[in-house]
Order: structure tokens, then sequence, then C-alpha cells
């Protein structure tokens, strides 16, 4: 059923808005949600709900009253950066480790992607190459539900078990309205992308700057010492910022800006940037150019003709666990048990786990079996995503008995 789940999952379209200032983004995420709940109702988990803001919550009894509770978090959004809507998949089965041709005019070819050697002889799920997969995150949440279903059906030792589906997660808004006492674990782990037997708790600081030019509009032919054009304004305030430290120059631990909107024109143009730093001085040295840059601009003209809104949207949880690394070994436990070497590398981005540490649930990240991320190229693989549900069911076993 795993494999049918998710791509049962995947036919729903729930790209996130950043634009929209409704909670969720989307309705159409809500779509998702009541299918889940349904789902939960029919594996007999009655207590099932989706709130007001299109979160989904659910909790399953243990049998072990000494025990944690451990909750398990998947996102239901989609990326904006590319369309989600009327996906089609393929399987691949027994694949050959080769370039894989998606349509006529687009190939993941392991050139660009050198570790699909590794995936040979297993079982890949595509697209056509016109959308996004959405295995980010309905690997996770086909792995979650999985999970559910055994649970129901087990008699096997485990304590209390949370479960929750959030929207607007790819936005940086999945925790916004996160209900802590509802949800009522000890800690949990986000299900959210990766290799299966990954396990994350570092993760970038990251920060928003919406910037506004102002420029002055005058004809051009009668614009000499008059017009002061908003466009070439923001070029230069972008010219200001190091290019080195751009998401195509970095990668492990560094930081950067980057600019992935930017519109408008002579009299107003507005340019969006997301900044991201594992070190929290380096993090607010960025954010501190991006007010240096708005001066000297300012001061240069002698008019305000730039202005910033810098507002940070989640930090680096990795302090949170100094005094609790035992949630870490249970994970790695976990994941040895599986099979697997258990690997801990820094998150260039995000998950809800960053922002639910930060307030007080502490939430790793593990690895879903699903790769390339946010465009055409991404795929998930089965054998990984089974390997993700054995895991999951190990950590509540681990938990269960002691």
């Amino acid at each position: 059923m795993l494999v049918e789940r998710f791509l049962k999952y995947v036919s729903f379209d729930t790209e996130s808005d950043p634009s929209s200032e409704t909670i969720p983004s989307t309705s159409k995420q809500k779509l998702l949600a009541e299918y889940l709940v349904k789902e939960l109702h029919d594996l007999k988990v009655d207590n099932a709900h989706m709130d007001e803001y299109g979160y989904v919550y659910a909790h399953i009894k243990g049998n072990n009253p000494d025990a944690d509770t451990v909750g398990f978090i998947a996102h239901m959004d989609t990326s904006f950066d590319f369309s989600g809507k009327d996906v089609k998949t393929r399987i691949i089965e027994d694949y050959d480790g080769l370039d894989i041709k998606l349509n006529d005019d687009l190939t993941t070819s392991v050139e660009v992607f050198p570790f699909l050697s590794n995936l040979k002889g297993q079982s890949l799920i595509v697209t056509d190459g016109t959308t996004l997969l959405g295995a980010d995150d309905k690997a996770g949440i086909a792995e979650i539900m999985t999970l559910v279903e055994y649970l129901m059906t087990s008699d096997a030792a485990r304590g209390d078990i949370s479960i929750c589906f959030t929207p607007d997660e790819e936005i940086g808004r999945g925790a916004d309205m996160f209900d802590y006492k509802k949800f009522n674990a000890d800690y949990a782990y986000t299900l959210d992308g990766g290799p299966v037997g990954s396990i994350e708790f570092e993760n970038f600081n990251a920060a928003s700057a919406d910037v506004h030019v102002s420029g002055i509009s005058i004809h051009p032919g009668d614009s000499k010492d008059k017009m002061v054009n908003a466009i070439l304004i923001a070029m230069e305030f972008n010219s200001l910022l190091d290019a080195t430290a751009r998401p195509e120059h970095t990668e492990s631990y560094e930081g950067f800006y980057h600019l992935h909107d930017m519109s408008g024109d002579v009299s107003n143009t507005e340019m969006n940037y997301i900044i991201r730093d594992h070190d929290s001085q380096a993090f607010a040295f960025k954010k501190n150019q991006i007010v240096k840059a708005r001066d000297f601009i300012n001061n240069k003209y002698q008019a305000e003709l730039v202005k910033v809104d810098v507002k940070d949207s989640y930090y680096n949880m990795a302090s949170f666990f100094t005094d609790q690394m035992h949630i870490i070994e249970l994970a790695r436990e976990a994941i040895t048990a599986q099979g697997f070497d258990p690997v801990s590398l820094p998150i260039r981005g995000g998950t809800d786990g960053a922002r639910l540490t930060y307030e007080g649930l502490l939430t790793p990240n593990l690895g879903t079996g699903g790769y390339n991320y946010h465009g055409p190229h991404e795929f998930a693989v089965i054998e990984e995503m089974q390997a993700s549900v054995e895991i999951i069911k190990n950590i509540v076993k681990i938990i269960g008995e002691r």
C-alpha cells in the first residue's frame, strides 16, 4: 500500500503560495488534508481531524504507559518553485543506473546527478518532466500513514504516538499555527526528505528580505537629471552584496543571499531575497549587509529610495540537542537496525522541525528516499521509502520496549 498511497497523494495539487495571507496559503491543501482524515478514520483512528488552519492531527494510544510519546510529522504542500499540478508518474523497475529520459526535451543525466549510478537495480518513481513529483513531502506522509496502518493492527509494545500533517512548510509557515498542546509529544521526527538513513539536526538559520525601490518616472526625452530608474537602483543594490555568497557558489555549511524574485518598472521595483547561514554570527552579518546596502544607496542619492524588511524565519536547531542527544541516538539505533549506516549532514534548507525545535518540541529530520526536490528531476526510490517505514517502526519499537 505504500506506493499506492504515495501515487494517490501526488495526484493532489497542493502548491503553497508565499504571496497569500490566508492560512493555509492555498485552500487546495485542505483537499489532501480531508482525504488524509478520511483515510485515518478508515484505519480506525477515530480521533483524526483537520483543524481550521488545515493541520491534520491524530493520536494512537500506546500499551506501555511508561514509554515516551513520540511524534511523526510531514508536510502536505509542495514547492511554488515548480508546478505540482497534474503530476504524471512512471515507475522504473530495476533501474540501470544510466540517464533517465523524462520526455523529448528533458533528461535526468548521470553527468549532472552522478549519485544516480549508486541507485542501479532499485525502483524509481519519476515524472514526465513537466511537473515536480511531490515526494517532498508526500513520501513522508505515505510512510507515516503506512506506519499508522501497521500500528492499528499490531499489539507490539509502544508508547503513545502523535501524528501531524502540516500545510505551508515550503513557504516557512508550517509551524505558524501548530498546536503543541494538542500534539502532546515528548519529542518528534519530521520525515521530510533526503536519502534513507540520514538523520538531520543541523540546518540553516533563515530570514527573508523584501526590498522596495522607489524611482521617478519621467519621459525619457525629458529625463536628464530628473529620472530615477528604480530597476537600475535595484541592480546597484544587488551588486553591493557579496557575489560569491550565492547558492550557485556555495555548499556544505556556507551561507548565501538568494535573489529569488524581482519585478517592477522605473517607478517601483521589488526584490525578494532569502538569507541563509548555519553560523549565527555569519547569519547576523548577512542580514546587516542588507541594511548597509540600503543605507549606502539612500546616502548616495540623498533620498529614501530603498526600504527593506528583514524577517527571521527559523534558526539552526543543532544547539538545542546538546543535552538531548538521546533523541538523535535513538534514530541512529533505528537506522542501524535496518542495515544502514546513519549519516548526519547539515541541511542546506529547513524543515518544520527547525521552528518546532526552537519553540520547545525537539524534532530532527529523517530521510524519506526522495531526491532532486523542487523541480522536474525530482524522484523517489521505492526501496528507500519502504526502508524508511521500517526505520520509524524501529523507533516506535525501541521506545516501547525500554
